[in-house]
């Protein structure tokens, strides 16, 4: 009963003439969104990198959120610390979280080279930041005397490579994330490029024992992992024995499906129903989107919409992407059509188990069975996604409802008139199309 937005996309200050003033362009939004459904906003990484107009994904200085003049600048592409934390308290004040993206495998912007007396390779490793905090040397990065061959973890673009079991660096990292929960007030955490360091450092940070407005505080955690459904699943298995909190991941395979049913000419729907997602096997541990700021030339180019519907009444935590809702206009505010009538009826309707009733080549039509306890209550919908360009289509499926009123709450297609409503039978059956290249969503009608 939650839907995530990512508040940003690639050079998004640039290209909108808002650098040094993205937070208070979010805060502008937070309202809005607030009553449009979105109850959590990922947020680009909030520390200084090795150039104050960088997105971020650098860092130099983690304490520095735009207040030393240093790299370039004083404020990051995106703000300086006031702003922020007014951002902050706005999106709190409309009930909506915060997600920051940590950014702890890779640094950039050193100072000085040096050599590094394990291997004598000179490198850029010597940080001075102006916040006085976690200053670091070669030893602070792979290799060091506590680890001379990295054990876990890929290297990212050759940059230097923190070492988590140097003390200093573990301890820096703890401080951080204690900054970022006790002090700025974020509820959650994107941990980027997982793939990056060992499951048990994203282990130790979640469940630490934070302390957030006098009370004790789990954060939420969601992970970039970008890769297969198998390696995903044995990375969640690695940190579930490690932690009780619940930690999610990206759900990449779903992606890529989505993108071909979106992109690729008589994709066959019966794809979507074989596995190879993490959202059809661990449910509880995916959080599924459409695009985000990495896919660039992989983006999704046509009938994005495809994608959203399904994201939006399938389990997983759905991310609606910034571009996507304001840039290529797809909120459509008001409008059956677009992203906010599909987060609307998430928030209402989607809940229980996803049971597929019907699946071919070019037609897909699912129901969610509806979950109700003492504070939600999710009647349960009808989902129906049309491959077929030209026509509408639809066929006879058996639900669970018999003699049951629909009504169509969200469509979209290459035709968008009304879809009719429709009735069950006493055996439950009854037939519910979609227009051409779209998707529909009935809800039951109980009076």
């Amino acid at each position: 009963m939650a839907v995530m937005m990512q508040a940003f996309y690639w050079d998004a200050p640039q290209k909108e003439k808002q650098e040094g003033n993205w937070w208070n362009v979010i805060a502008e939004h937070v309202e809005a969104l607030s009553k449009s459904g979105i109850s959590a906003l990922w947020l680009p990484p909030v520390s200084k990198g090795y150039d104050n107009r960088s997105m971020g994904y650098d860092p130099y200085d983690y304490w520095d959120l735009g207040d030393y003049d240093q790299k370039g600048g004083k404020k990051t592409l995106y703000g300086n610390r006031a702003e922020l934390e007014a951002l902050i308290k706005t999106a709190h004040e409309h009930k909506v979280a915060l997600y920051a993206d940590m950014v702890i495998n890779h640094n950039s912007g050193a100072d000085e080279e040096e050599v590094n007396p394990l291997d004598g390779e000179k490198r850029w490793t010597k940080f001075k930041p102006m916040s006085g905090k976690f200053p670091r040397d070669w030893n602070s990065f792979h290799p060091s005397r506590y680890e001379q061959v990295m054990v876990e973890g890929e290297n990212y673009a050759g940059y230097p490579h923190l070492c988590h079991r140097n003390p200093h660096v573990y301890k820096a990292m703890f401080d951080y994330s204690r900054f970022l929960v006790e002090e700025l007030g974020f509820d959650g955490f994107r941990f980027d490029f997982a793939k990056g360091y060992g499951s048990w450092m994203i282990s130790v940070l979640s469940k630490y024992r934070y302390v957030k407005n006098g009370e004790e505080f789990t954060p939420f955690v969601v992970v970039e992992l970008w890769s297969g459904t198998e390696e995903i699943g044995a990375w969640i298995d690695r940190i579930d024995s490690m932690t009780d909190n619940q930690i999610m991941a990206f759900d990449f395979p779903l992606r890529y499906k989505l993108k071909d049913v979106c992109d690729t000419l008589n994709y066959d729907l019966r794809n979507l129903t074989d596995g190879g997602a993490v959202v059809m096997d661990r449910p509880m541990h995916a959080a599924t989107f459409v695009d985000n700021h990495d896919m660039g030339d992989n983006a999704i180019v046509h009938d994005k919409m495809l994608a959203y519907s399904f994201i939006m009444v399938h389990e997983g935590y759905p991310c609606v992407f910034w571009y996507d809702y304001f840039n290529n206009g797809l909120a459509r505010n008001g409008s059956p059509n677009g992203i906010d009538a599909l987060i609307a009826v998430h928030l209402s309707h989607a809940g229980g188990d996803s049971q597929i009733l019907h699946a071919d080549p070019d037609l897909y039509i699912m129901q969610r069975i509806g979950y109700k306890s003492d504070v939600v209550d999710q009647p349960g919908l009808i989902y129906v996604l049309n491959n077929l360009g030209d026509k509408w289509s639809g066929t006879s499926v058996k639900t669970q409802w018999t003699n049951q009123k629909f009504r169509p709450v969200a469509w979209d297609g290459h035709d968008t008139a009304l879809p009719d409503e429709r009735t069950t039978d006493a055996e439950g059956n009854a037939e519910f199309p979609a227009p051409p290249r779209g998707f529909a969503v009935y809800i039951p009608v109980f009076y």
